[in-house]
């Protein structure tokens, strides 16, 4: 498949709505995150945050679902083969969880050469230069997964 023929199935006149809605759902899902940790420091204001620098970042996530559609034409590419819900829902998750860990590393690299990064996992014991954290694989998944779906055109 050429590069022309991916480009034109991307609906670039809905990018820009859905990469809206993954940046404001992520600075959401981060709110929450963060005011949830509260409760392990007994702080039951329930105080969350995050940066506007995140919202770029999250809007990203508008390019998960066409791109998990072009891996799924690589991966099964004959028009009578199919695979069950659940058999692509975790292949897209394993997806989504790699590529935003590639994302958050880049992006975090980038920010804070900088001196901008809003995040610092250093001390983490599963960190990765203090710009990943490697036990945040189940939230990542399930974020790919909840951006793929709020971005889905109605009716498939």
């Amino acid at each position: 498949m050429n590069l022309m023929k991916i480009l034109s199935q991307l609906n670039l006149k809905q990018l820009p709505l859905d990469f809206c809605k993954c940046g404001v759902a992520g600075w959401c899902l981060e709110v929450i995150f963060t005011s949830t940790e509260s409760i392990l420091r007994h702080d039951w204001r329930l105080m969350g945050q995050t940066s506007l620098l995140m919202f770029p970042i999250y809007g990203c996530g508008a390019l998960l679902a066409p791109i998990g559609a072009l891996i799924d034409r690589w991966v099964t590419p004959g028009a009578g083969i199919t695979a069950a819900r659940t058999d692509i829902a975790i292949r897209h998750g394993f997806l989504y969880m790699v590529l935003i860990f590639v994302a958050e590393y880049l992006s975090g690299s980038l920010l804070r050469g900088r001196g901008m990064c809003p995040w610092d996992y250093t001390g983490r014991s599963t960190n990765i230069d203090g710009l990943i954290r490697l036990d945040f694989a189940p939230l990542w998944f399930a974020t790919g997964l909840l951006f793929e779906q709020i971005t889905k055109k109605k009716g498939r």
